[in-house]
C-alpha cells in the first residue's frame, strides 16, 4: 500500500509541474493591457511609427507685409514665403498706399486689402510646387506687385 501512495503522488506533483509550466508560459507571453509594443512583438509584427509622428500638430508659418507703389513700381514688402507642405500659412498684408489686393490663384484666394487695414490671409499649404502671388489690379503684377510662394514637399 505505501507504493500505491508513493506512486500516486509522484504522478499528482509530475502533474502538478507541468500544469505551471504550461500556466507560466502562457502568463509570460501574454500582452499587458494597454501595452501594443509588448503584443506586437509577442505575434512578430514589427510597427515602425514613431510616436512623435502620430500625434503631430500642424506648424503655423506667419508673415507679415505691406503693400504699396512709389516712383519705380508697384511692390509687396516681402517678395518670398518658403513653407512645407501641410504648414498653416497665415500672411498679414496692410496696405499702406493705394488700392490692392492679394491674390493666389492656385489656392483659389483673392482678399482686397484696404487701406491701412491689416488683413490676415490663413489657409494650409496642401499643394507643394512654386506658385506666384500678385495683385490683380490690372497693371500692378506687371509693374512689380508680386512674389513667389514655395511649398516643399
Amino acid at each position: 500500500m505505501n507504493k500505491k501512495i508513493v506512486t500516486s503522488v509522484v504522478i499528482i506533483g509530475i502533474i502538478a509541474a507541468v500544469a505551471m509550466v504550461i500556466v507560466f508560459n502562457k502568463s509570460s507571453q501574454a500582452p499587458e493591457a494597454g501595452n501594443t509594443a509588448n503584443s506586437a512583438k509577442n505575434n512578430n509584427i514589427t510597427e515602425n511609427i514613431p510616436v512623435a509622428l502620430e500625434n503631430k500638430e500642424p506648424v503655423v508659418k506667419e508673415f507679415t507685409m505691406t503693400s504699396f507703389y512709389d516712383d519705380k513700381g508697384i511692390w509687396f514688402s516681402l517678395k518670398e514665403i518658403n513653407v512645407n507642405k501641410g504648414d498653416i500659412v497665415r500672411i498679414k498684408v496692410t496696405n499702406i498706399k493705394g488700392t490692392h489686393d492679394f491674390t493666389i490663384d492656385e489656392y483659389d484666394i483673392k482678399e482686397t486689402t484696404p487701406l491701412n487695414q491689416e488683413v490676415v490671409i490663413e489657409f494650409t499649404a496642401g499643394k507643394a510646387g512654386k506658385f506666384i502671388y500678385y495683385c490683380s489690379i490690372p497693371g500692378h503684377r506687371q509693374k512689380g506687385q508680386w512674389g513667389t510662394l514655395t511649398v516643399t514637399e
